[in-house]
């Protein structure tokens, strides 16, 4: 009887915690970004954070939205891309913002100093000039939804026209999994190239590690398809990979700053 009066307790436990484990889907991809953003308003300075990381979520999420028309899925897989999608949107007009905000600051300082031959105003780049040499180096945040509704829309068409093959929808969502698993990897080479983490939120990178590992858990536990738990498994090592660039370079003395550094050698994005 006991154990019968408590049975009212244990469904809506349930349902709070299937809720609970709805939410963190939802919501638990875009913590991370959180305090990459916040340090780029505060210091208004982006050269640390690699705007690739931005298209690498962008396709993901697209690709995956489309595998959800092919095989139905959970609806908080859905909600998580559409709420990724809209967050890596939003780093994106962040960093253009800053971008052209540090330019004309660079104009300024030039006019002030008196070198008049720096007082050009820089090239403008746009999605629209179709020259690969500046893809995803665009001066305008509408160049980059006008690049995102484009390969939604030719992405969209092909999958509409191929819906009913089970080889190209199976595909579809490999080349998703596979492609957030290549997230971290921009961020691992500008950290290469630039020899220095400076500007990377290491909050946001033990984010990723923290989530991409209960995440493989997850997979591994739950007899997940071998895909999904070997493109898990190197999701996790790329982000160990970039924690321990991390490490390696704080280790490093700083270099010597030059006596007359010239003010457009600042790192691009």
């Amino acid at each position: 009887m006991e154990a019968q009066g408590l049975d009212w307790l244990f469904v809506p436990m349930h349902q709070l915690v299937s809720w609970g484990a709805a939410g963190a889907m939802v919501f638990g991809g875009v913590v991370p970004y959180i305090p990459q953003y916040r340090d780029i308003r505060r210091t208004q300075n982006a050269d640390g954070f690699s705007t690739y990381v931005c298209l690498v979520l962008l396709v993901a999420n697209i690709l995956r939205i489309l595998f959800w028309f092919g095989r139905h899925c959970e609806a908080p897989l859905l909600w998580q891309s559409l709420i990724m999608i809209l967050t890596m949107l939003l780093m994106l007009r962040l960093c253009t913002e800053v971008r052209a905000s540090s330019e004309l600051n660079l104009r300024h300082r030039s006019f002030a100093d008196g070198k008049e031959e720096e007082l050009r105003a820089p090239l403008r780049r746009s999605y629209l000039d179709f020259d690969p040499q500046h893809f995803w180096h665009w001066s305008s945040f509408a160049d980059y939804v006008q690049c995102v509704l484009a390969f939604s829309g030719v992405a969209g068409y092909i999958t509409y026209l191929c819906l009913d093959s089970a080889l190209f929808v199976e595909t579809l969502g490999f080349l998703a999994v596979f492609t957030e698993a290549m997230l971290g990897v921009p961020q691992l080479c500008r950290n290469h190239r630039h020899r220095s983490t400076e500007g990377m939120s290491i909050k946001m990178v033990l984010m990723w590690t923290s989530g991409d590992a209960f995440k493989t858990a997850y997979f591994l536990l739950n007899g997940a398809p071998l895909q999904f738990s070997v493109c898990g498994l190197l999701q996790v090592l790329v982000d160990l990979a970039i924690l321990l660039q991390a490490y390696t370079y704080a280790r490093r003395p700083p270099k010597p700053a030059p006596h007359a550094a010239h003010p457009t050698s600042a790192k691009a994005l």
